[in-house]
């Protein structure tokens, strides 16, 4: 399989995609429709049972949308779901029969945090993972999930703080806010997640998938939750007040590499009008 922004290798029933995007992760419309096709071939291939989704930047896992390429990603994602939505591709991939796992080292942002939040499980690196969702700091709401996983993982007075206040959070911080499944020191990470995920390979693949099924019918908000916030998103993105604040953002740094090592920063500097 060859990808625009992964990476593949297969171990047994275990695929590991290794993001890819340089300069920094940006989840764009090349991103977009190689998870649309990474995630149809390993539907369709009976020998894969579990996904593992990895950084091949220390700095970055998924960093978030390109905000000056929506149209063109939310395409992408149609792809699959026949929806243009990131939200309905992450909440397909939530209900898929694969078991899929997020490794987490360096930045994941907005989508970077609903991708990985979509993931049945999270593991991070003590010492680089960081997360946040910075919407609100430009006057949209999390369009891609967010708000439905985190309300339910952390209770509603976390998932507001976390929301509202557009701060990054290390991975300490969100193993306890119930974000991530744990926080491993980074020399521990990959041979956890690797062994996990050979482990869970190895059991009968209808018990997998009849386990999701009944987690997912108790954890997983409807589809029409999810279509709704993207709406939401979509709306918010194109008003007067998010395209002076993008813009605004985009003359200070925001979308390069350098700049967005302190997003949070950033955003709370921007000017009020």
């Amino acid at each position: 399989m060859i990808f625009e922004t992964l990476k593949t290798k297969q171990e047994e029933a275990v695929l590991f995609v290794d993001i890819a995007a340089p300069p920094m992760n940006l989840l764009g419309p090349e991103m977009v429709r190689d998870l649309v096709s990474i995630i149809r071939v390993s539907e369709a291939d009976s020998d894969v049972k579990v996904l593992v989704f990895r950084s091949a930047d220390p700095d970055y896992f998924i960093s978030h949308v390109d905000v000056t390429r929506i149209k063109e990603y939310r395409e992408e994602a149609a792809r699959l779901t026949g929806e243009a939505s990131i939200g309905l591709l992450f909440r397909y991939l939530s209900a898929s029969r694969l078991v899929s796992i997020a490794q987490i080292e360096g930045r994941a942002r907005g989508a970077g945090s609903e991708f990985a939040l979509a993931c049945d499980m999270r593991f991070a690196a003590l010492e680089s993972a960081i997360f946040g969702h910075p919407e609100a700091a430009t006057g949209v709401s999390p369009g891609a999930g967010g708000i439905q996983h985190l309300a339910r993982l952390m209770g509603r007075g976390r998932a507001l703080e976390v929301i509202l206040s557009a701060q990054d959070y290390g991975a300490e911080l969100a193993e306890r806010y119930g974000w991530i499944n744990r926080a491993l020191p980074a020399r521990e990470l990959g041979n956890f997640v690797q062994s996990l995920a050979h482990r869970i390979a190895k059991f009968p693949a209808a018990g997998l998938v009849t386990i999701k099924e009944r987690t997912n019918t108790i954890a997983l908000a409807p589809a029409e939750d999810f279509r709704r916030d993207s709406a939401l998103f979509g709306q918010g993105a194109s008003k007067p007040e998010a395209t002076r604040l993008f813009q605004a953002a985009l003359k200070h740094g925001f979308q390069t590499r350098e700049a967005e090592m302190d997003l949070a920063g950033l955003l709370g500097a921007l000017p009020d009008d």
